[in-house]
This record gives structure tokens, sequence and C-alpha cells, in this order.
């Protein structure tokens, strides 16, 4: 049955934003996406974008080739169109740049900075990679240390590319502020000044770290606040991950003594020194000792994935807003494509869009890294475009799916939208196969839905109710028709049934009138003509043939001739019927104009009179060309053999006379030339 639904539509539509999307669509339905960009020099549009919510394929980095020691954090970067990541090695105070190329599916080179001169933060333990768009500049900030005597704050700048050797600078701790700073997180605000925050995961010390670079310029030392431990509410914090929904700041911590996530509200901009902050518990107890998180907003939805360092695990947490409902699911230790898995993870990326996948990369305590991707789906029968108006698609299955839609990538006009589309599935339904009928036959057509509120065929062609779920109908041709039912959920289901009519046609030619004793060719231009037809022809009576297209008919009266044609490929075995009336009228002498005594052939070997109708003949005489009679008769069937006194007749032409009635009682005369043949 789905095999023939070939088009659906929605009810409602999605109009905020770059694009106008439908809301709801039921599977098969062919969509129709309208961008509202005017102008743009790129588009691209994702129609099976990957999925957050989905389950993720992985994939693991071995350790032996990225010179990795105990890796405390990662984060990853996209630089015009080459991609990167930075990883810290906290027990050797290493700062190490994989570079992926052109795409994150890449095995990354790896270059190893070292503790650039003994500059870098002792036992490194965050990193935040982060742009000054306004002086497009790279800046990737560390943070490190174990205690308050030793912790400390630095940044690397790259200047305009991130494969540029990086200067350093340490900012230090100013008044022992920072105590094991963990969850580094830098940002320019909506008054465009840059502040930053992290927690200190020392045991002693739980607070939230306030950093103030007091302007536009990110390059000058920052000033740092300690805003206290937040009612207790942190215990251990291994982590934070920011996000701004609705206009309102939020971080979120990962605690690592309790198991639990704290949320911290900072409202419409990053500085307050008095944030609220809330103990969100342990998730339904999917957290046992976590390490790291991350938060990002995709398509209208919030998603964390928080790392667990004992259990090897990845939990997300999914939210329609930063204040809940939170859903949590433990993902378990996520399978890589060859068998290894998490191995006491101890941190996780950003999520980063690599066209319409979407990635994440961990470090594990193995010194190895995986690689998560939340791939692109397959169930598009259009997997992306770069066209303004794209192509029209459908979904093959049921589910929620992204799409995704970039113009002017890479440039400073550059704009992202993203909607998701539920797809529903199609409603049951009863529907009748394409069918075949023979031409004037009627069949009955079902499409019966229970749940369907109304129904429509079209065209309303040779058909007895166009709004029944069952219908008969009668074309005189093949048809395809047109089925729309609308469902209370919204959808609306287009399918079509095809009627095929087998054509078959009979054309016996059109009537005629035929003079006394002629033959005539049956048959007419129309008839169906192919080795998959037989035909026949009835009554059989004075016919050449009764099984092909044109025979010969001598009917000596009034006759009428049926043709009956039939289709031997279909299973119907159609056919078609048609007649011919011959009228027989006597109105003049019928006779050949040559013979052939002795042929054998009845038919050319006597010459006499073809008339059928003579009632009466006065004579029929046949005179050679001296004028000599050689034959004379007044007998209507009676013909001349070729002979003159029992000896052949010579070769040579020969004079006939005829006088006579036919039944009608008209008189009918005539005279002309035969030729003997020998």
């Amino acid at each position: 049955m789905v095999s023939l639904l070939d088009v659906l539509k929605a009810q409602t539509e999605d109009t905020s934003g770059l694009f106008v999307a439908p809301d709801t669509v039921c599977a098969k339905q062919v969509i129709h996406l309208r961008s509202k960009v005017l102008t743009a020099s790129s588009h691209y549009w994702g129609f099976c974008s990957g999925y957050l919510q989905n389950y993720p394929i992985g994939y693991h980095y071995d350790s032996m080739q990225f010179q990795m020691t105990v890796p405390s954090d990662i984060d990853i970067a996209k630089d015009g169109d080459n991609y990167y990541a930075f990883v810290l090695n906290n027990s050797t105070n290493e700062f190490l740049r994989f570079n992926f190329g052109n795409s994150l599916y890449n095995v990354p080179s790896v270059t190893n900075f070292g503790d650039l001169t003994n500059v870098l933060p002792t036992s490194p333990t965050s990193l935040y990679v982060v742009k000054d768009t306004f002086n497009d500049n790279w800046h990737v900030f560390v943070a490190g240390g174990s205690d308050a005597t030793n912790s400390t704050l630095a940044r690397l700048d790259f200047r305009n590319s991130l494969a540029n050797v990086p200067n350093i600078a340490n900012f230090g701790n100013f008044n022992s502020v920072l105590n094991s700073p963990r969850g580094l997180f830098i940002a320019q605000d909506a008054d465009s000044n840059w502040y930053g925050y992290a927690v200190n995961s020392n045991q002693l010390s739980n607070t939230l770290v306030f950093f103030d670079f007091r302007g536009k310029n990110i390059s000058i030392t920052p000033k740092m606040t300690d805003l206290g431990t937040l009612g207790n509410t942190m215990a251990q914090p291994s982590d934070l991950a920011a996000v701004k929904d609705n206009g309102e700041w939020y971080f979120f911590v990962t605690n690592f003594f309790n198991n639990t996530i704290t949320r911290i509200d900072l409202g419409p901009t990053l500085v307050n020194p008095t944030p609220v902050a809330t103990n969100l518990g342990t998730m339904n107890n999917t957290l046992f000792s976590p390490s790291s998180i991350t938060i990002t907003k995709e398509c209208g939805g919030i998603f964390a994935f928080v790392t667990d360092l004992a259990t090897s695990e990845l939990v997300r947490v999914r939210m329609p807003s930063a204040l809940g409902p939170y859903t949590a699911f433990n993902m378990g230790n996520v399978p890589i494509v060859d068998s290894a898995h998490l191995n006491n993870p101890s941190a996780i990326s950003h999520v980063l869009r690599y066209h319409d996948n979407l990635l994440a990369f961990a470090t594990n305590l193995d010194t190895t890294i995986s690689r998560f991707a939340f791939e692109q789906c397959t169930s598009s029968t259009v997997q992306s475009s770069s066209f303004h108006t794209p192509p029209a698609y459908s979904y093959d299955t049921a589910g929620l799916y992204n799409v995704y839609y970039i113009v002017d990538e890479g440039l400073p006009t550059m704009q992202i939208d993203c909607k998701q589309i539920r797809v529903l599935p199609i409603p049951a339904m009863t529907i009748t196969p394409d069918t075949l009928i023979c031409q004037r036959d009627t069949v009955t057509l079902v499409d019966v839905s229970v749940a369907a509120d109304t129904i429509k065929w079209s065209p309303n062609y040779h058909i007895d109710d166009s709004t029944q779920q069952i219908v008969r109908v009668w074309p005189d041709y093949t048809v395809k028709y047109h089925i729309e039912l609308d469902y209370p959920n919204g959808c609306i289901v287009d399918t079509n049934i095809t009627v095929t009519v087998s054509k078959v046609t009979a054309d016996a030619g059109p009537d005629r009138y035929l003079a006394d004793g002629a033959t005539t060719l049956l048959g007419g231009p129309n008839t169906s003509i192919g080795s998959n037809y037989i035909y026949s022809w009835s009554p059989i009576s004075y016919l050449s043939s009764t099984d092909i297209m044109f025979p010969e008919a001598n009917p000596p009266v009034d006759f009428t001739y049926y043709l009956t044609v039939t289709e031997l490929n279909d299973s119907l075995k159609c056919r078609d019927i048609d007649t011919v009336v011959i009228r027989n009228r006597c109105l003049d002498i019928n006779l050949p104009n040559a013979f052939i005594p002795g042929s054998g052939n009845p038919s050319t070997n006597r010459f006499g009179l073809l008339n059928r109708q003579l009632v009466k003949l006065n004579y029929f005489r046949i005179y050679d060309r001296w004028g000599k009679l050689v034959f004379e008769t007044t007998d209507p069937t009676k013909v001349w053999d070729g002979t003159i006194a029992g000896k052949a007749a010579a070769q040579g032409v020969y004079v006939w006379e005829a006088d006579g009635f036919c039944d009608s009682g008209r008189k009918v005369t005539g005279s002309g030339n035969v030729t003997l043949i020998r």
C-alpha cells in the first residue's frame, strides 16, 4: 500500500526565520521549501541534517600518533575552510594543535608546542577557543593549576589564523582567586565587552570565578573576582558550559564529587555579581562521576552531553529551554567503529557542524581521542541542495527531521537557520492497486481510510461520485485518478490510482454499395495492428478469408459483416467489434475483362456474367474479332469455356454484348471486350 502513495501535503507552515517549511507532514509527502533570502552569494540546504536526539557513530584515534599524556581538555574550531582541535596534556604541561585540514573526518596532523617556554599554566586543565571578529584575531585561553599557589590563566594569540605559531601571555592569579580552575568560558557580550568565567574545582573552594576584561580589548589582563560558592550548590566542579537562551545567560556545571549538575542563572548580561544557582541533581541517576560537559542549541532545542570518567559513558540531557524540563538519557559507552570505546573520558569539545553532520571529540585518560558523529540521515529522497529554490523532496519514514539552511557561508553576512519537520506515519488505508480494464468496461475503485475526514477524487471524469471512498469509474482512455484524503491530525494524503484502458479497436470499414457481382475489400485504417491481436470476421459466407485484417467479400445480396479484434497480451483478453453493411445494387452488366481457359482456377478459367440479381437475360453473346458469333445464351448462369465447336479458341480479344432485367425490374444492357489468354 505504501508504495502507492505519491504525494502528501501539510496544512500548516513555519514562516519564521530564513525559510518557509511545513511543520508537520506525512511520510512520502512531497515537500517544497521556500527561501526568504532575496540575495545571497551561496545557499546550502541540508534536508536530513544530523540530529542530536539520535545515537552517534563513534570513531577512535590511536594515541601513538598524537603525543598525548593524560589529556585534560579539548576544543575544536573552524578557521576558513580548515578545522582544528586543541588539547592540553595535564601531566607534561603541553599544548597540542591538531590540524584536520578541510574535513573533521580526516586523520589530523599534530603540532606539540610544549609548555611554550614554561609560560603555559602548570598542570593545564581547561582551554577555550575564541575569535575576536572585530580585529580578526584568534585566541586560545588556557587555565591550569592544582591549587591556589600554582593556578594561572593564560592567553595564546594566533593572530589571523589558527595555523600560525602562537604567542603566549600568562595573566597569573590575581589575589589567588584561581584554585584548580576548570570549565573556562570567554565571550563578548551584547555591550561588545569581553568577559569570562571558570569554576574552581579544588574541594576546598567550589566557587565561580568571573573575568572582566574591562572593555572591548580582549588582549588586556582581566580582573578576576571570586563570586563564591553560590549557596554551596557546587561540589568539586569538573566543567562548565554556557548557553544563551531567550535572551538570558545560563551556565551548566558538572559536579564530580556528588554526581550532579548545577544551573547558574546570570540574566540578560554576563555581568552579575550575584548569580542564582540551582542544583539539578543526578539527572535521574544517570550521572556517576561527570568529568566534562558541552552544551549546544540545535534546531530549536538545547542539548547537553556529559562524559562520565568512571563508567566511560556518555549522557545526553535534552531540554526545550535552559529552564527545563530536563530529559536525561545514558547513551552508555558509545561503541566505536573499530571496536574501541570511551576509556575514562576526561573532556568533551564543543559540538561543531560539518555540512549536515554534527561532531564532537572527547579525550580519554588512556591518551586516545574519540569522535562522536551525529550524521545526516538517509530517509530523504534528496540529501542536500545548493540552489536558492531547492528541489522538492520527501521523507520515507516517520520521525523528526532537521532542515538546515545556510547562506553566504564563510562570509561576514553568513546566516544560518534550522527547522524541524515532524513526519507522521501514513494513516492506515485500503487502496485499490493500479488496474487494467477493457474499453467501455466499468470498475470499482476503493480508497478506504476510517480516520479520514473527507475524500475527493479528480478528475471528475466518468466517475459516479467523487466524494466517496468507494467509487465506480468507466474511462474511455487511461486515467490517473487523484485521491486526496484529509485527516484530523493535519495530514492530507494525496495518492493516485491509475486505470489503464486497453484500447482495442476494430474497424470493419465504411458501409458501402456494391455493384451486382462485384468484389470489395473489407476493413478500415483504425483497426489495431500487431502480432498481439487476432482478427475474426463473421459470417463466413462470400469471404476470401475470416482471420485477416482485409478480406475480400462478394455477397450476392445486402449483407452485414462483423469484425472482432482480440488483444492476446493482457489478462482480460479485451476485444472490440465493428460492423460493415454492404448493400448490393444491380445497376449494370458486370463481367471480367480477361480470362484464362484451362488454368484450373474456377474464378479465372471461365468467362460469364458476374451479376447475381438478373432475373431475365434476353441475350449474352460473344463474337470473335471478325464478328463471328462464338457463344450465346439466355441463362445468366451459363459461362463460355473458351472453346468453339469443341476446340480451343484462339488467344485474342473478343467482343461481348448482353441485355436483361434485374430483380428490381431495372433493364440493364452492356457491351465490351474480353481478352482470352493462353
